[in-house]
C-alpha cells in the first residue's frame, strides 16, 4: 500500500460498468518542455520509509526508548527505585538478579535517567537463547530437556533468590511447558524469546502511534548541519562549572560512577521573552509592486492536511523561471464559500513558502527566500530569480492547524431518498463537495485533470487512477476536454453511495482525509492559493508531490533563522545557540549544536501569555544531534486581537558522550504502565512487576553469577 497521502481504510471507485480497474502508475505526457513536464507527480512516502535500512545503533536506540516510555510518561522522567529500574529493563527483554540491580542501584543513587538506562542496556546484554539451554542444562540432571517440579520446587525456594511455594507454583502451573510432572524447559526457552520478541513489537508499535507522546518527548533533528555561513555569536566569558551544577549519574562517593562520567548537565538561565502588540507590524509590510498587473501571472492551488498523528502534509511544486527577471510571489488561505453560520478555522491558520533553487540535482537544493512580508492574510516575497528551476514548498507552523478538541455532537446527513425511492445527495454535502472540487481543481480552470484528481485519489484512498480507469470516467460521467467537471465530480461520489446502498461510511472516510469533521466543517486542513508574477516571462508552476513538511523544509526553516533571527549563547555552554526569528505572526526558534556530543535542551513556555505553540505542550525537550541544528517550537498568539508575548526560557541542557540520535524519528507510546496482553510467559518473565526480584532471574543469570558447572540439585 502507499503510504503517506491516505488515511486507513481505502475506497474503491466504481465506473457504470463495473469495478474501475485497480490504481496503477500513471504515465504523465510530456510538455512542451521537458525538462519541466518530465517530473511526476508522486505520492509522498512516509520519511522513515525513504531512508536506508536501521542500522544496529538506530534499532537499539529506539528499543530503549520502546521499553522506557512503556514504564514511563516521557523519556524526561527519572527512576527513582530500585522497581522502576527492574520493571524497565524487563520491558527491555532483561532478567537482572537482584546483583545486577545492586550494581547500578548502590546506596547512593538516588534517580537514573534515560541516558543511563541506555548505557545499562549496552552494559547487560540480553539473553541468548543458547545461553538459556545452557543455563539449563546445568539443572538437567537426565539430559532430557526437562527438569522435575521436585526438583524444581528445591532449586528455586533454596538457592539464590529464594521463591515461596506460591511462587513456584506460578511456574509449574505453566500448561505450555509443563507436563507429567515436568517442567519443559526446551519449549520455555522457545516461548520465553517468542514472547519477548512479541513484547518488543507491542512496544514498538506503541511507540509509533500516540502523537501526543512524540511531540512530549524528543523533537526531531535535521541530518546535517544547514549549509549556511557562520552565524556572528559572541562568544561567553569563560565560566568555570561549579560542583553543585553537575550531576552525573547519580552514584556520587561511588567507585562504578565512572560508567557515565561523560555525561555533564548545566542549569542555563538565559532566557527569551518578546511581547508583541495586537496586530503588531514590526516587519515591513507587505506591497505589490507598481506594475505588477501588466506582469504574467500564474496561479496554482494546494492543501495542508492534518495526519492521525498530527504530521502535516502538503502539494509541493516545481516552477520553471526562463531568464532572470523580478518575482512576486504570494500565498494565502484559499476563501470557500462556506456555508452560513459555519466557521472557517483554515481561514486563521498562518502560510508560507519556502523557494529553493535547484543546481546540479533535485537532491541538491538551495534556499533562496521565502514568504516573510504580510499583509492581512497574505505572505509574499519579492526579488529578482535568476532564470533556471525552483522548488516551492509550502509551510504552516501547526500552531493553529490542530486535532479538535471536542468531538461533533451530531453527524451531518449526506444522503437521502426522494419520494420514488431513489437516492440523492443532500443539498450540504453537495456544497462540501463543490468546496473539495474547488480545493482539489489546481489550476483553477473549473475542470479536473486526471493528474489534478490523482492527487484527490491518493490523497483519500492511496492510490492512483490509471488512464484506463480514466477512460471509464469519461464514458461515464460529464467531462470536458477529457477532464471531469464539477456535475461530473459530484455523480461520481452519487454514484459511490448509490453502490453502498445508501451506505455512507465510505463517503465518510473521503470527507476525513480531506479535513472535515462530522458536522461537515474544514477543521483538519487548510487549502491556500499561490499566485507567481513575472515581469519578463511567465513562470511555470506545477503540484509534484503531496508529502509531509519535512526533509527540505525543515532545513530551510533552520537556515532562514539561522541567518535572520537573533542569536543567544545558552549560559553554560558556548556550542548551544538558540536561534529565534520574530515575524508579525509567528515566533520561530532554532537550537544549534556545535558540540561533538548529543544535546537534550528543556523548555518552559509557563510564563507566555496568550500563545499557542506547535507542540501543544508549556514543557517539553529537544534532543539535538552534534554538529546539526533543530527547529525548537513555533509561537503563535491565541487570539491576536489581544497583546501576547512569549517567553521561552531552556531550563537545562544535558550533553552525553553518546552521540547518536536517530534522523528525525518520532518519539511517542501508548499510555505508560498499559500491560502487555496477557500469556503465560509473561506471569513467570515479567514475575518481577508484581512480587520483586527472584529466584526466577537467577536462573536466567546462572553463567553470570559463576555457579559451578558440577552444581546438583540438594537430595
Amino acid at each position: 500500500m502507499v503510504t503517506g497521502g491516505g488515511r486507513g481504510r481505502r475506497r474503491q471507485r466504481r465506473g457504470a460498468g463495473g469495478l474501475v480497474p485497480d490504481a496503477g502508475r500513471m504515465a504523465i505526457s510530456p510538455g512542451s518542455d521537458a525538462a519541466f513536464s518530465s517530473q511526476k507527480s508522486t505520492l509522498s512516502e512516509s520519511p522513515r520509509s525513504k531512508r536506508f535500512p536501521l542500522t544496529e545503533e538506530e534499532i537499539f536506540y529506539m528499543n530503549c526508548r520502546a521499553a522506557y516510555l512503556t514504564v514511563f510518561k516521557s523519556s524526561l522522567e527519572n527512576i527513582i527505585s530500585k522497581d522502576q529500574l527492574y520493571l524497565a529493563l524487563q520491558h527491555a527483554g532483561r532478567n537482572p538478579s537482584q546483583k545486577t540491580i545492586n550494581k547500578y542501584w548502590t546506596p547512593q543513587t538516588a534517580k537514573l535517567n534515560f541516558d543511563d538506562f541506555c548505557i545499562i542496556l549496552r552494559k547487560e546484554k540480553p539473553t541468548s537463547k543458547a545461553e538459556l539451554l545452557k543455563s539449563f542444562k546445568q539443572l538437567d540432571v537426565n539430559d532430557d530437556g526437562s527438569i522435575l517440579h521436585t526438583d524444581l520446587y528445591k532449586l528455586l525456594t533454596k538457592r539464590g533468590e529464594k521463591m515461596t511455594r506460591e511462587e513456584v507454583n506460578a511456574i509449574v502451573n505453566l500448561a505450555d511447558v509443563n507436563a507429567d510432572g515436568k517442567f519443559d524447559y526446551i519449549k520455555f526457552c522457545k516461548l520465553y524469546l517468542t514472547t519477548n520478541e512479541q513484547c518488543l513489537k507491542t512496544a514498538l508499535e506503541k511507540l509509533e502511534v500516540d502523537s501526543k507522546l512524540k511531540r512530549q518527548h524528543f523533537g526531531s533533528h535535521i541530518e546535517a548541519s544547514p549549509e549556511r555561513e557562520p552565524s556572528p555569536v559572541p562568544k561567553p566569558s569563560p565560566r568555570i562549572m561549579r560542583r553543585s551544577d553537575e550531576d552525573t549519574f547519580t552514584n556520587k562517593g561511588d567507585t562504578r560512577s565512572s560508567l557515565l562520567a561523560t555525561t555533564r548537565k548545566f542549569k542555563t538561565s538565559v532566557s527569551f521573552t518578546v511581547t508583541m502588540g495586537a496586530n503588531s507590524n514590526r516587519n515591513s509590510k507587505l506591497t505589490e509592486p507598481n506594475s505588477v498587473k501588466e506582469w504574467q501571472c500564474v496561479q496554482s492551488k494546494g492543501c495542508f492536511f492534518l495526519e492521525e498523528d498530527g504530521e502535516i502534509v502538503s502539494h509541493q511544486y516545481r516552477m520553471q523561471i526562463a531568464q532572470r527577471c523580478m518575482v512576486y510571489l504570494t500565498i494565502k488561505p484559499l476563501n470557500l464559500s462556506q456555508a452560513e453560520g459555519k466557521p472557517s478555522p483554515w481561514l486563521s491558520v498562518d502560510t508560507a513558502l519556502y523557494i529553493l533553487k535547484e543546481n546540479e540535482s533535485q537532491a541538491n537544493l538551495q534556499l533562496m527566500c521565502f514568504t516573510e512580508l504580510q499583509n492581512r492574510e497574505v505572505f509574499g516575497w519579492t526579488g529578482e530569480l535568476a532564470p533556471g528551476m525552483y522548488w516551492l514548498i509550502p509551510s504552516t507552523t501547526g500552531c493553529r492547524l490542530r486535532k479538535e478538541g471536542q468531538a461533533v455532537a451530531e453527524e451531518a446527513q449526506l444522503v437521502y431518498r426522494d419520494e420514488t425511492g431513489g437516492l440523492l445527495l443532500t443539498q450540504e454535502f453537495r456544497s462540501t463537495l463543490s468546496d473539495i472540487f474547488e480545493v482539489i481543481d489546481l489550476d483553477g480552470n473549473g475542470l479536473l485533470s486526471l493528474e489534478e484528481y490523482n492527487f484527490f485519489e491518493l490523497r483519500t484512498s492511496g492510490e492512483k487512477c490509471d488512464e484506463d480507469a480514466w477512460a471509464v470516467c469519461r464514458e461515464n460521467f460529464d467531462t470536458k476536454k477529457n477532464e471531469l467537471t464539477r456535475r461530473g465530480f459530484m455523480d461520481l461520489n452519487l454514484m459511490e453511495a448509490n453502490d453502498r446502498e445508501g451506505d455512507p461510511r465510505d463517503l465518510w472516510v473521503t470527507l476525513h482525509a480531506m479535513g472535515y469533521n462530522k458536522a461537515l466543517e474544514l477543521t483538519e486542513a487548510c487549502p491556500f492559493v499561490i499566485d507567481v508574477y513575472a515581469d519578463k516571462c511567465k513562470p511555470r508552476i506545477k503540484a509534484v508531490h503531496m508529502e509531509a513538511c519535512s526533509g527540505q523544509l525543515e532545513k530551510a526553516v533552520c537556515k532562514s533563522v539561522l541567518s535572520k533571527g537573533d542569536a543567544k549563547v545558552m549560559d553554560g555552554y558556548e556550542d548551544i545557540i538558540v536561534h529565534t526569528y520574530t515575524c508579525d505572526t509567528w515566533i520561530t526558534s532554532v537550537i544549534e549544536n556545535k558540540s561533538d556530543n548529543k544535546a537534550i535542551i528543556h523548555i518552559s513556555n509557563e510564563l507566555s501569555r496568550n500563545c499557542v505553540n506547535n507542540r501543544g505542550l508549556n514543557i517539553f525537550a529537544v534532543e539535538v544531534a552534534p554538529k546539526s541544528a533543530m527547529v525548537c517550537q513555533h509561537v503563535m498568539p491565541l487570539n491576536g486581537q489581544q497583546e501576547w508575548m512569549s517567553h521561552s526560557s531552556p531550563s537545562s541542557c544535558t550533553f552525553s558522550a553518546w552521540s547518536w540520535c536517530p534522523p528525525a524519528w518520532p518519539c511517542s507510546c501508548s499510555s505508560p504502565g498499559t500491560a502487555f496482553p496477557p500469556s503465560p510467559t509473561l506471569a513467570v518473565v515479567r514475575q518481577a512487576a508484581k512480587i520483586g526480584a527472584t529466584a526466577w532471574s537467577w536462573i536466567l543469570s546462572i553463567l553470570g553469577r559463576g555457579l559451578p558447572a558440577q552444581c546438583t540439585i540438594a537430595q
